[in-house]
């Protein structure tokens, strides 16, 4: 139940956050037993590259306190979606913070909005949707396959989030949402192979005053079909983006300067003799080194992840 609301004391059955660094954290069950693959009921000890955690021992702890493992010791947190995309179990592909954030703004998710996405995959997205629509909204989500659809059932049950989800087993692209969403959503979301065939559906879902939709397509033939069943079917403000997280190296360097103040100078139009040169202090052009704070791309860029398209459905429109 531990991402239903902020707890003080991890409670028995909670999802918890073993924190080793910022590239080593592990989602746990706080439960003192669990059955191995024999069928036997044992006694619940978690392995980690700094030793063994005896689970049993750390329900009643508070949330962000220091717990000792054989070989050395981790911080126990609360989860959230950001640490939970991190430490899930992948079912398919995730979708990550930085195009999760512009999705939750694009869409305008809030509380008390209807929110329809598919497909659910691992869960990813569909925890930060939760997060926004509490306490008063609700997420329909839908899977083709059984399985992860089951999996993820159960998953949000045990994350106590079942009571602001309906899982589906379907397949929208052929039969797209059931009749009973016609016109209950405010905002869309699809992650799907071919977007451009459940665009239709969309639509249907979308309430009579209209709503938001997204789409994440890992490739721009993809967007670009769907941004055609867009058009056609009077959606506007449609735009189709990539989000790249750049990091800017800051450094501070030594640069040399050359000083100008020379330029000043009147200038003389005495001839120099060809036999002579000028002496030191007159050939040299001042010059000193002045340190600065200066900021740079860094030398590899990130990875392309997907292109999210966007578009409003404006109110009123005939869904005949």
């Amino acid at each position: 139940m531990s991402f239903l609301k902020p707890k003080t004391h991890i409670e028995q059955g909670d999802i918890v956050i073993l924190y080793l660094s910022v590239n080593s954290m592990h989602a746990i069950e706080a439960v003192p037993t669990i059955v191995n693959k024999k069928g036997e009921t044992i006694q619940h000890i978690f392995q980690t590259n700094y030793g063994s955690l005896k689970v049993e021992s750390i329900i009643g702890v508070e949330y962000g306190s220091r717990v000792e493992l054989s070989k050395g010791w981790a911080n126990v947190l609360q989860p959230t979606p950001e640490l939970w995309t991190q430490t899930l179990p992948h079912r398919t592909q995730i979708i990550y913070t930085p195009d999760i954030s512009m999705i939750l703004h694009q869409l305008e998710v809030r509380p008390g909005a209807v929110v329809i996405e598919s497909g659910t995959g691992s869960g990813s997205l569909s925890h930060y949707f939760l997060r926004a629509l509490k306490p008063t909204g609700h997420l329909h989500t839908f899977d083709f396959h059984e399985a992860r659809a089951d999996q993820a059932r159960d998953e949000f049950k045990r994350h106590g989030l079942a009571a602001y989800v309906t899982v589906y087993h379907r397949d929208v692209c052929n039969l797209g949402f059931s009749s009973e969403l016609d016109g209950a959503a405010d905002a869309v979301f699809l992650d799907l192979p071919a977007p451009d065939l459940a665009v239709p559906h969309a639509f249907k879902a979308l309430k009579l005053s209209g709503g938001r939709f997204c789409s994440f397509s890992p490739c721009i033939e993809q967007s670009q079909r769907c941004i055609q069943e867009l058009t056609k079917l009077g959606f506007n403000e449609i735009c189709s983006m990539e989000v790249l997280q750049q990091e800017s190296v800051i450094k501070t360097r030594s640069l040399p300067v050359i000083d100008l103040e020379f330029l000043k100078l009147p200038k003389t139009n005495e001839p120099v003799a060809a036999n002579t040169t000028p002496n030191a202090e007159e050939s040299k052009t001042p010059k000193e080194l002045k340190k600065y704070l200066t900021s740079s791309n860094p030398q590899t860029l990130p990875g392309h992840t997907g292109f999210l398209t966007f578009a409003t459905l404006p109110p009123n429109i005939p869904k005949a």
